[in-house]
């Protein structure tokens, strides 16, 4: 497992606490792997998931230092969202 997708689990299981997520959301960090995020908290996956946010590993960096909006990120192309999108929203919420 990369560096960058150790330093994501932790930043994320974090960030929703020990309660989970309600939902599978996945992200996709170009070039480094995946991480999944369900109800059982964070963890390095590539798992199917009701969403899949894709970047590259600086977007995503950003997003978890609350550096850059999700939903700012979504909008100028640096976010890719495939899958349900309310799911993408409720896990904005819960990491931004």
């Amino acid at each position: 497992m990369s560096d960058i997708i150790e330093a994501a689990v932790r930043s994320i299981a974090k960030k929703i606490g020990s309660g989970g997520f309600d939902g599978i959301a996945k992200f996709a960090i170009r070039g480094e792997g995946s991480v999944i995020v369900d109800s059982d908290g964070a963890r390095a996956d590539d798992g199917e998931a009701d969403v899949t946010l894709t970047a590259d590993a600086e977007t995503f960096k950003a997003i978890l230092e609350g550096d850059l909006n999700p939903t700012t990120a979504f909008m100028q192309g640096q976010l890719a969202v495939d899958g349900d999108m309310t799911v993408a929203l409720r896990l904005g919420s819960a990491i931004g």
